[in-house]
């Protein structure tokens, strides 16, 4: 490795976001009590920020820096800017639900910043250390946020489960790598790149590293068979700390995927095709019917997001510059429903009762009809139904395997999906269909109630007029992403 003066400035975001933690930590110690919400301002303007520091400093050139460690390019500014958005949201989202069980202090904020700076060395990274150190930052910060509400037993045992499966799977991502850089010699994704294409590796080693590597990503995506984590963590959680899970780190994971698997083992996507294609269809099969037996909504979306993961291997497992960019439109898609939804679960939710079971959406159309209309589109979306976005999701992704000559995947993907409109139908015939089960007010506060309307509105604006987001994604992978 060539040690060199390091250009600090593609860096600048995660510079400005370290130093805003330490603030919002300080700022929570000093003044935390008499005023319970300067950490969440302080959180919502480091993020404003990073997104200003990463717009202002966005170029359509790649750029290496840390003696190439580091990348800044396209795609890595638009995931991040993703990441800001989406971390906003779940911020201003939980804010009234853990104010409400006490959990308004530094520690969810500064936890919440801490996972965002872990998110943003994924997708930057270039080195197999910088992917790892980015991990284990994001996925520490996701468990201390488990278990951050220790008063419930469901939350702790979530955690403990979240943390030792967690483990596991980043033992098997060190493993891989570790056998990845014996053959190699190197850890620097690029160098192992061109390795690999010079054919001066044992190719037994490089499978054998593959599979574990592979292993290592599907439990972060929560792709089955190494699903397991998921359901029990989405169930035990707290609405707050599930929904950052399942949102923001989708899109950093994606970002992993696409630097250690197409920019670095791209010359083995004969080999990773295979993996990801069983990965797909079993998370596709596994989620879509394990969903239909859940009375707890939490589990049956966490079984849900199963099958979108599946969706999203699909995309990548086409190994052309269309799949992968088809794979991040739905990623970002999937991210903008799961804020949705969850949003709907935190505002039905009040002190001392949890939205989290099927009933408690019954007769929401009485209730309030306008949110049971954006739960309606988010189902819709989620179901793959037109005009949603979910349906030009799922084509894109569905046109790309078919592109890819994988005809017999596009049927099955096709009869899968179908399984999954039950159970999301099952949602919108409560709602519309069956008598309310309490007459409590729903009463968001004002942002809330803009910002719930805006994402709903979104679902329905992107599926009128999807070429705008599709080309924005098409755009990050062309200028990122070599061949």
């Amino acid at each position: 490795m060539n040690f060199t003066q390091p250009d600090f400035a593609p860096a600048y975001p995660e510079i400005f976001l370290l130093i805003m933690v330490c603030v919002v930590l300080l700022a929570d110690l000093a003044w935390g009590r008499k005023s319970p919400y300067i950490a969440y301002v302080f959180a919502q303007i480091a993020l404003l920020g990073c997104l200003f520091i990463t717009f202002s400093t966005s170029s359509p050139t790649v750029v290496h820096t840390f003696s190439g460690m580091f990348v800044d390019d396209p795609m890595a500014d638009i995931l991040k800017m993703l990441v800001y958005g989406t971390v906003s949201v779940v911020l201003v989202y939980s804010r009234s639900y853990i104010s409400l069980r006490g959990l308004l202090s530094g520690e969810f904020f500064s936890l919440a910043l801490f996972a965002t700076l872990g998110m943003m060395v994924m997708i930057s990274a270039s080195h197999f250390l910088t992917l790892y150190l980015g991990l284990e930052l994001l996925s520490l910060s996701l468990y201390a946020m488990v278990a951050l509400r220790r008063d419930l037993a469901g939350a702790t045992e979530a955690a403990i489960k979240f943390f030792v499966l967690g483990a596991l799977s980043s033992g098997f991502l060190l493993y891989g790598m570790s056998m990845i850089y014996g053959s190699t010699g190197s850890l620097d994704i690029a160098r192992v790149a061109e390795v690999i294409r010079s054919g001066a590796v044992n190719h037994y080693v490089m499978v054998i590293g593959l599979v574990f590597v592979v292993a290592g990503i599907s439990f972060k995506l929560s792709a089955a068979p190494f699903h397991m984590w998921a359901p029990d963590v989405y169930e035990g959680g707290s609405t707050a700390a599930v929904l950052f899970i399942g949102s923001a780190p989708k899109l950093a994971t994606f970002g992993f995927i696409m630097r250690l698997l197409v920019e670095g083992l791209g010359e083995m996507a004969a080999d990773w095709q295979g993996m990801l294609i069983i990965l797909a269809v079993v998370s596709m099969a596994i989620g879509n019917l394990a969903a239909i037996a859940q009375t707890n909504i939490k589990r049956m979306l966490a079984y849900s997001t199963i099958s979108h993961m599946g969706f999203v291997l699909l995309g990548i497992l086409s190994a052309d510059g269309n799949g992968y960019s088809s794979a991040m439109f739905y990623v970002v898609v999937y991210v903008l429903m799961t804020l949705g939804m969850f949003g709907i679960i935190m505002l039905l939710s009040r002190a001392g009762f949890e939205a989290d079971n099927l009933e408690d959406f019954k007769g929401l159309n009485r209730r309030n009809p306008w949110y049971a209309f954006i739960t309606l589109l988010l189902m819709f979306s989620m179901a793959g139904i037109p005009p949603t976005v979910g349906i030009y999701a799922k084509l894109a992704v569905l046109q790309a395997v078919l592109n890819a000559g994988h005809v017999w995947l596009t049927v099955l993907a096709v009869l899968l999906s179908l399984i999954g409109v039950f159970y999301y139908l099952r949602i919108v015939k409560l709602m519309y269909f069956d008598e309310p089960t309490t007459d409590a007010l729903i009463e968001p506060q004002q942002d809330v109630k803009l910002l719930l309307s805006a994402n709903g509105l979104a679902i329905l604006g992107f599926g009128l007029f999807p070429q705008v987001l599709m080309a924005w994604c098409a755009y990050a992978i062309q200028q990122s992403i070599s061949g």
